[in-house]
């Protein structure tokens, strides 16, 4: 086993299948921060429906879908180089609604006209809706109570000029144009955001579009589950193997109890305990995953050699490189004894006559790849610019002959977490916080050496046990503890201390693109400072982050 798998020894892709026994909605991103939002709003409706580049040329898509969405975009429609949409996808006799950006280029495209606005419109406004007294313009707002409708603008261009053949469904004071609707055809523009929670009515919207399509609402993850089975069991075969990494996240465990219930003990999954895990967590998922859940499971302890690599090292890129190509050279190493023990068990089988017992070799590597990965890869413009360095599988190497299998890459984490519900997974499992690839060493700022492993896992374990004693964590999207690379003078037992300082971060978020910190009560800080300061040798004071995001990320490195 060498590296990772490449792009051309790919297993058929999920989206094949998906298209095949669901209705779909076409989304166009044009960049917008919100486009991913546009996605999940469809998804929460029970559609189907997949985001593709603006640049998507309508040819060479080898699906129908049953409408399509044009996002937003940082962009002006008259610039130079702005994001065009493919002018056949007007040619598709499907609904097209156009948010933003996307009422502007629908409008560019129809002989309207978009000029910058001496005032830009940012934040909360109410919207008018213009009944025209034809049943299919009207069909956009049909579900909403009230004609004052309170909606989230993000523009700073508007229409100056209707395009032909439209008529105002919406306006605001400011606004004339607000929204529109073809007169012959189901074509709708509007130029606020009902993606975002901060437009209330946004959920009404979105489900009045997807029945102007005519979708059938039955993409859940109940009716996923055997369709998906089923066709990791086409792929596979009767006899085929696969490998998979295991990271003790949701996301990896729902894939490897998912393939373990298409393919038996022919998966293998391997998890490396790379000596920055929370506490007991190699133990943990070893008793979920192997005992609990009859996946066959190795824990390869190689947390020596992880920290040995880390010594010294405080840049954080530095430390995700390490442990990623870290990981590489375990993983591989423990592949490579699969598949001597599998050629080995292969060869006995037919020399004792039993050639109907002989499995295969390990073809397939599983890895838990989410649609948040793959939207990150599909700007019209490349992929966005680094902020980190994601971790997944530890990164994949060019020379890999093992076909990746994804069963998990169209969905969100709320999907997968459902998902991992109806397979069987205990819910205090599957709604666990995402917790970094790199683990702890990004959550100690500073040098990383078993000792402050040792101190940061301590000082984790009581913060999370408080919180769930306290009934907050299903509040709460991601909470963890930070240790500071800075000491602080302290008093303990009568004697002056120069000791670590732990802080304490927990957001709620709905989306992880912006977050706020969770509201702790004073009481239950306390407890927990007193409990880490008490506890944890080496620890003498403890700060709340408080910031939200922007301008912090959730993670401190």
């Amino acid at each position: 086993m060498n590296g990772s798998a490449s792009s051309s020894s790919a297993a058929p892709p999920l989206t094949e299948a998906i298209h095949s026994q669901y209705d779909s909605i076409l989304i166009l991103d044009f960049g917008s921060q919100y486009s991913h939002l546009i996605t999940r709003r469809c998804r929460e409706l029970n559609v189907y429906c997949e985001m593709l580049p603006c640049t998507q040329k309508i040819a060479d898509l080898d699906w129908s879908p049953k409408g399509v969405i044009l996002s937003g975009s940082p962009y002006s429609v008259y610039d130079e180089g702005a994001p065009r949409v493919d002018p056949d996808v007007f040619k598709l006799d499907v609904p097209i609604l156009g948010i933003c950006y996307g009422l502007q280029e629908i409008a560019w495209n129809h002989g309207g006209k978009v000029d910058p606005h001496d005032r830009r419109e940012y934040g909360q406004s109410t919207v008018q809706v213009v009944k025209t007294g034809d049943k299919r313009m009207d069909a956009l707002f049909a579900n909403l109570e009230s004609d004052e409708v309170p909606v989230w603008m993000s523009h700073g261009d508007q229409l100056s000029k209707m395009p032909e053949g439209f008529e105002v469904i919406a306006k605001t004071a400011t606004s004339p144009y607000t929204a529109i609707a073809h007169k012959e055809r189901p074509m709708y523009g509007i130029q606020f955001h009902p993606e975002v929670t901060h437009s209330p009515k946004g959920k009404e919207l979105f489900e009045a579009f997807v029945t102007i399509c005519g979708c059938r609402r039955n993409w859940t993850m109940s009716t996923f589950i055997d369709k998906e089975i089923a066709r990791i069991r086409e792929i596979v075969g009767p006899k085929g193997r696969v490998i998979g990494a295991i990271s003790g996240g949701v996301d990896s465990s729902v894939a490897a109890k998912l393939m373990h219930e298409a393919i038996g003990d022919r998966f293998h999954a391997v998890m490396v305990d790379n000596g920055v895990l929370r506490s007991n967590e190699a133990a943990q998922v070893h008793k979920m995953l192997s005992e609990d859940l009859g996946v066959k499971l190795t824990v390869v302890d190689a947390s020596d050699l992880f920290l040995s690599r880390l010594e010294g090292v405080e840049d954080p890129e530095q430390k995700r490189k390490i442990i990623g190509n870290t990981f590489i050279n375990v993983f591989e190493e423990e592949g490579a004894k699969l598949e001597r023990e599998a050629e080995e068990e292969e060869a006995a089988a037919l020399k004792a006559g039993r050639a109907h017992e002989a499995k295969g070799k390990y073809e397939f590597l599983l890895q838990g790849t989410l649609y948040p990965d793959v939207i990150e890869s599909i700007s019209f413009k490349g992929p966005s610019a680094t902020i980190k360095t994601h971790h997944n599988v530890g990164g994949l190497l060019e020379d890999m002959k093992l076909k990746l299998i994804e069963p998990l890459r169209e969905l969100f984490k709320d999907e997968v977490r459902a998902l991992g519900k109806l397979l069987g997974i205990p819910a205090h499992l599957v709604g666990r916080h995402p917790f970094p690839g790199p683990g702890l060493a990004i959550r100690i700022l500073g040098a990383v050496t078993r000792s402050q492993v040792e101190i940061l896992q301590k000082a984790d374990q009581i913060y999370i046990e408080e919180i769930r004693n306290a009934g907050f964590y299903d509040d709460i999207s991601q909470a963890f503890a930070v240790l500071l690379p800075v000491r602080a003078v302290g008093v303990q037992g009568d004697k002056r201390t120069y000791d670590q300082v732990i802080a304490l971060r927990a957001a709620q978020t709905t989306d992880f693109m912006t977050a706020t910190w969770f509201p702790f009560p004073f009481e239950f800080l306390c407890k927990v400072s007193n409990r880490i300061t008490n506890e944890v040798a080496g620890v003498n004071r403890v700060v709340l982050d408080i910031s939200s995001k922007p301008p912090a990320t959730i993670e401190w490195l």
